[in-house]
């Protein structure tokens, strides 16, 4: 699978149109389906999807095959959300804050009776700034250096940022499913 799609990427660098076409049908769906843990408009998050392919096949020439493509591509995809939503101004408030404390957040679990679908949820009614930091957090897998350059802020505030998500989240779970303990 590998060969075959260096081989597709090597045909989009040579702007062969063909082999961006089935770059695309590879990866749309699951393109789409990061864009929309950001964008909560399913049209939004098609058109930031297609732009993202638009603004990877015209900078094809700048990926490396240090990371996979679809790594490099879900990255390109990220950051067009942000952009998206920064641009339609959702982040009413700063993402920096004063007085930031770090607090040690290992001892966070879920009852196991919620489902993924059921935090996800949840995930989407939070804050558009503390859903950004959670979901590049614990759905993406970034860890907070990442989180730190794809938002541009702190390292800190990432920590922050996460640690007030997660609380919450938690509350808003135990609330809405009458969860006592976690």
């Amino acid at each position: 699978m590998q060969n075959k799609t260096n081989t597709l990427i090597n045909a989009c660098k040579r702007g062969n149109q063909k082999a961006q076409m089935q770059i695309y049908d590879s990866y749309c769906d699951a393109m789409y389906n990061v864009a929309c843990r950001y964008l909560n408009n399913k049209e939004d998050s098609k058109d930031a999807m297609q732009e993202a392919f638009l603004k990877a096949f015209l900078n094809i020439d700048k990926y490396k095959s240090t990371s996979t493509f679809g790594a490099w591509l879900k990255r390109i995809v990220i950051n067009h959300c942000i952009d998206a939503l920064k641009k339609q101004q959702f982040q009413a408030e700063s993402l920096e804050t004063e007085n930031l404390q770090i607090v040690d957040d290992t001892n966070w679990q879920f009852d196991m009776s919620i489902t993924k679908k059921q935090i996800e949820n949840a995930i989407e009614t939070l804050p558009e700034k503390y859903r950004l930091v959670i979901t590049l957090y614990l759905i993406e897998g970034y860890d907070h250096e990442e989180i730190s350059e794809i938002l541009d802020i702190a390292i800190k505030t990432s920590r922050t940022q996460l640690r007030r998500a997660k609380q919450k989240l938690q509350d808003l779970l135990k609330t809405q499913y009458n969860e006592a303990r976690y």
